[in-house]
């Protein structure tokens, strides 16, 4: 076998050294060395994560948007019905003085008068016809005589023994009362029976 000339022997080391660089490669670099198409799909890939992560971050915010722009309006809604409501319980509680100043005009008058009997009925008319107009917008007459005490809606003035009702019976109405939408305007000024050998407590 021959000895290999001086050039044979530079252009093997040439090529060791060829083999040792590439050996010697750190990890993570063999992912550069890709193809112009492989580079594309990536760059597109990423692209489109980043994409999906800023549409799921703007339709998150959109969510909340819709959700504040709804409470507001509900809100709102509420303000002004308790607002409505508020301004229908003075105008209907400077009305009630009217009513009974109507029924303490029926209460007074004599029916069996025929000089004032027509005034008596158009009393009557009147009254009627401004409780049947209040009654539309929410308004209830309380006008418990004969029944059971209510402490939420009525008001006690006194007690009187009765043995002809049970005890703690509306007997007779002094004022009748009214209520608004379901709540209390005015309580209806009573009195109560009461058992003749024991009281029944008024103000619970």
């Amino acid at each position: 076998m021959s000895k290999p000339t001086p050039e044979q022997e530079q252009e093997l080391a040439q090529a060791a050294e060829q083999v040792d660089a590439t050996s010697n490669i750190p990890e993570g670099v063999e992912g550069e060395l890709q193809s112009p198409e492989e580079q594309r799909i990536a760059e597109l890939e990423a692209a489109l994560q980043a994409s999906e992560a800023k549409f799921a971050e703007q339709k998150d915010s959109v969510m909340r948007a819709i959700a504040d722009a709804e409470n507001v309006r509900k809100r709102a809604e509420g303000e002004i019905d308790k607002a409505r409501k508020f301004a229908l319980e003075r105008f209907a509680g400077e009305l009630l003085p009217v009513a009974d100043n109507l029924e303490r005009a029926l209460q007074v008058a004599d029916p069996t008068n025929e000089a004032i009997k027509g005034v008596v009925e158009g009393v009557e008319l009147t009254l009627k016809s401004f409780v049947n107009t209040i009654e539309k917008f929410g308004l209830k007459v309380i006008d418990p005589q004969g029944q059971p005490f209510n402490p939420e809606q009525h008001q006690a003035m006194g007690m009187q023994e009765n043995a002809e009702l049970p005890p703690n019976t509306v007997m007779a109405v002094m004022q009748k009362g009214y209520e608004i939408n379901g709540r209390l305007l005015r309580p209806a000024m009573v009195m109560v029976t009461r058992a003749p050998e024991s009281g029944v407590d008024v103000q619970a």
